[in-house]
């Protein structure tokens, strides 16, 4: 008896232990979101800072998404020569052809994508782009459609279609409307999503993984080499012309730490919870941006804006559930098929033992 109730106390003890270890794993996640947003935040805050003529006054998107770049490549560098903090990939190993195969064309659509979003910051306002870059889920959907990576369905058309009327009714609600931020930041949506669907045809399909300090390692350099070419004829005339300009290092070390520290961030969310988790937050962090941009810096938010944002959230978050749906219809497939390989196995070895039992018998 005195061993039962002590075994019952262990039990009881076992299960308070899982609690407090579930509870810990919930309150990691949740700093690991809190982090990403903040520093997300932060980002897209201190390029618009940078970059607006209203403020910082340096109105040289390509200058800054170079020095983002140089700064990300020699920290990555860093860390995977120097220091050896990551290996990598090795099976299969990065060779000069599948650099050049890969690498290099998502390389130049990341360089695309970074250089118009930074330049969307000097016509816009922050609350719209955040309204703007809705449409990412509408963009690489059309897009995995045309490269045969996402199967067309009606359902999500629809769904597309709704995010696409929110977003068409906030832009008709801005009072700061700019066909030019429109164009840049549209042009930087689409981009964005080339680059993620041929990720997955480039490298995930070929069983290659880069977490952001190797895809720094590997993406940032070509990045900054793709960006030499339209800076020289855009921005360095105008910087020549400037002539006693001298960059604040605090203001640009700053920015582009909070840039890298954002990769680092991104690898931790995703790592330790998941790509939906990182979506989900998204919207978190779009709706603080929005009311950070009309109580601090004083963007003008229409009622039309935050109508049409409603709708294309609604949109937005009906996307990120379906996609829930299927990851776990996904995983119980797995597990079912799991299940039945073991079942299987365990068949097989008992009939096989069965069968030496009759021939000792015999």
């Amino acid at each position: 008896m005195g061993k039962e109730g002590a075994g019952s106390g262990g039990g009881g003890g076992g299960d308070g232990g899982m609690s407090e270890s579930v509870i810990r794993k919930v309150l990691v996640s949740y700093m690991y979101v809190a982090v990403w947003i903040f520093l997300s935040f932060a980002v897209i805050v201190y390029n618009k800072y940078i970059l607006d003529p209203k403020m910082y006054n340096w109105p040289f998107p390509i200058s800054l998404t170079m020095v983002h770049m140089a700064f990300c490549s020699s920290l990555a560098v860093a860390l995977v020569r120097v220091l050896r903090v990551v290996d990598l990939p090795s099976s299969p190993a990065m060779t000069p052809q599948l650099y050049v195969a890969s690498v290099l064309p998502i390389g130049a659509l990341y360089s695309l994508s970074l250089w118009f979003s930074n330049s969307a910051y000097i016509y816009l306002s922050v609350s719209f782009i955040q309204m703007l870059k809705a449409l990412m889920p509408v963009a690489v959907y059309s897009i995995g459609v045309l490269f045969k990576k996402e199967t067309f369905k009606s359902s999500s058309m629809l769904n597309m279609l709704s995010i696409s009327f929110g977003v068409a009714i906030a832009a008709y609600g801005e009072a700061r409307f700019d066909v030019r931020g429109v164009a840049l930041q549209l042009a930087a949506v689409a981009f964005e999503a080339t680059r993620l669907v041929l990720i997955q045809i480039l490298l995930t399909s070929k069983g290659i993984s880069l977490n952001p300090i190797t895809s720094l390692y590997y993406v940032a350099p070509c990045c900054l080499a793709f960006l030499v070419v339209p800076w020289v004829f855009v921005e360095l005339p105008r910087l020549r012309a400037i002539g006693t300009f001298q960059p604040d290092l605090f203001i640009f070390g700053t920015n582009s730490l909070c840039a890298f520290a954002l990769n680092l961030a991104v690898f931790l969310l995703v790592g330790k919870t998941s790509a939906l988790t990182m979506n989900v937050a998204g919207v978190v962090k779009d709706w603080l941006l929005i009311a950070f941009s009309w109580s601090v810096i004083r963007d003008t938010v229409t009622p039309i804006n935050l109508f049409g944002y409603g709708i294309a959230f609604l949109g937005v978050g009906y996307y990120n559930h379906v996609k829930l749906q299927a990851l776990k219809a996904k995983e119980a497939q797995k597990k079912a098929a799991q299940a039945d390989e073991e079942a299987g196995s365990l068949l097989q070895e008992r009939d096989s033992h069965a069968d030496r039992k009759t021939d000792n018998q015999a």
